[in-house]
């Protein structure tokens, strides 16, 4: 549920016309958001995150071959195929900011380097300033 504030001074007739245009602009800010995070935006969001955060720690580390939205990942954020080089994203996170999403993601990219939650594996997403603050909101997100 969102809130809207108004300015002060604002009469009740007023109220309604307001809350009309901030909600039509709210909603129009998240058709815009979803509409860009498609499999393709994903994919390339991935091979940025690999070049930023990665490939500094393990010049190694594969690409991935395929990245894509799921919506058959009903209890995982994300998942990871080392064999094939796929990463799939749960569809739910399309309504999680960016930086969540991006969190997600590095996380499955960081699979095609370490398989396990290895020290090394963490290491990898160490690099990623808002991991902390991604997996708070993604428990978070989870209990609510």
């Amino acid at each position: 549920m969102r809130t809207v504030e108004l300015p002060p001074g604002v009469s009740r007739a007023e109220e309604q016309g307001w809350a009309e245009r901030m909600v039509a602009r709210l909603r129009a800010h998240e058709k815009r958001q979803r509409a860009g995070r498609s499999d393709e935006t994903l994919f390339a969001r991935a091979r940025t995150l690999r070049e930023t955060y990665l490939l500094p720690l393990a010049p190694h580390a594969p690409a991935p071959v395929s990245v894509a939205w799921s919506t058959a990942q009903g209890r995982r954020w994300g998942s990871c195929t080392s064999a094939t080089r796929t990463i799939r994203l749960s569809s739910r996170l399309k309504e999680c900011p960016q930086w969540v999403i991006d969190y997600v993601l590095l996380h499955e990219l960081a699979h095609l380097v370490e398989s396990g939650h290895t020290p090394a594996f963490w290491a990898l997403l160490a690099r990623y300033p808002r991991t902390g603050e991604a997996k708070g909101y993604l428990k978070g997100y989870s209990a609510g």
